[in-house]
């Protein structure tokens, strides 16, 4: 059970408790920071389910791996995302196998679903769906500065912690990775103004 004091203790003071074994001091740090990171992990996957599950993997590594946890401004966020990125290039590359597998191994057609149709005429999904397609597209740096300044809602100096690289290079990088999306997301008929976080990521 989590006291006032443990809400209020930052995560650094909380990791200590926590490298230690304290299961209660990892539930505060995972209380304040699980939302942020399964939003991250849902934009770039867009299935709330598996995104719930990849979320739990990486707060498992988080566990796991708790004597490595680091830290920018006494916050666990960008570690965490960091993970988050490193476990959806796992799946990636576990679903790169899988296809190989199924086209060698034909599968019965799926059903197709009439709630998928409907969320198609969604405006606002088929624009975001957009924007992760463009997001792809994006060389693997400049990709994992967007992820983690505008869907991850880090700053720059808190994504060059969780990607392990100097700040000027996240600057070069978001830079190169706006000009870029403005061409993307055009090709895919939509102004890149309906993303003000895209210019506004600091």
């Amino acid at each position: 059970m989590t006291t006032d004091q443990e809400q209020e203790d930052g995560d650094h003071v909380l990791w200590s408790r926590v490298r230690a074994g304290d299961r209660d001091a990892f539930a505060v740090v995972f209380d304040r920071h699980a939302g942020a990171v399964y939003g991250h992990v849902l934009r770039r996957i867009g299935d709330g389910g598996e995104a719930e599950d990849l979320t739990s993997a990486v707060f498992l590594t988080a566990w796991r791996r708790r004597a490595e946890v680091t830290f920018d401004r006494d916050s666990a966020l960008p570690w965490l995302l960091g993970t988050a990125n490193r476990t959806l290039a796992n799946r990636r590359r576990a679903l790169k196998r899988y296809r190989a597998l199924a086209a060698r191994v034909p599968l019965p057609r799926d059903v197709p679903d009439h709630a998928d149709e409907v969320a198609r005429r969604i405006d606002r999904e088929r624009t975001a769906e957009a924007l992760r397609r463009s997001v792809a597209r994006l060389p693997r740096h400049e990709r994992d500065v967007v992820e983690l300044c505008v869907w991850g809602g880090l700053d720059q100096q808190a994504a060059a912690t969780a990607l392990g690289v100097a700040l000027g290079t996240v600057k070069a990088r978001m830079h190169r990775a706006r000009k870029r999306l403005g061409g993307l997301l055009a090709e895919e008929g939509v102004h890149a103004g309906t993303y003000r976080g895209i210019e506004e990521a600091r």
